[in-house]
């Protein structure tokens, strides 16, 4: 099967998963797994459990707030699970749950395939730019 014709059924297969369940629960997911954030913390929970200002200093670029919501809605899905130890302060720590690790093989492999693309997309984007500039107003 040629690679145009696997990627034409993987679109097909996609297109009936989203018909056969909720289209608004289908999409919610998607886009929660395909957050920058979600994916990042994500990995960097998979190894163990960290503290919230350890996910902070962890996770380059993320403001507290971004991190706050991102772990809750991650809690909310079932993917991340938050503990409280009752200690004089008191210790929260963030972990993936047994859930949660099934998504991890899958967004590893992302991250990985990102990782190792990189040089390529920044080529593809800077030709593609260059290009662009050459077409001037015309696209308006």
């Amino acid at each position: 099967m040629s690679h145009q014709t696997e990627a034409h059924q993987a679109l097909l297969s996609m297109g009936r998963m989203c018909l056969e369940h909720d289209p608004d629960v289908f999409r919610s997911v998607l886009d929660r797994v395909g957050d920058k954030w979600s994916l990042i913390l994500i990995g960097l929970l998979d190894t163990g459990s960290m503290r919230f200002t350890e996910l902070l200093r962890s996770t380059p670029g993320i403001s507290r707030r971004m991190l706050t919501l991102t772990l809750r809605n991650l809690e909310r899905d079932g993917i991340v699970q938050r503990t409280i130890y009752p200690e004089m302060p008191p210790r929260v720590e963030y972990e993936v749950t047994a859930f949660g690790h099934t998504l991890a093989d899958p967004v590893l492999g992302l991250a990985r395939w990102a990782a190792d693309n990189q040089n390529t997309i920044v080529a593809n984007r800077r030709a593609f730019d260059e290009a662009a500039g050459d077409l001037g107003d015309d696209l308006d």
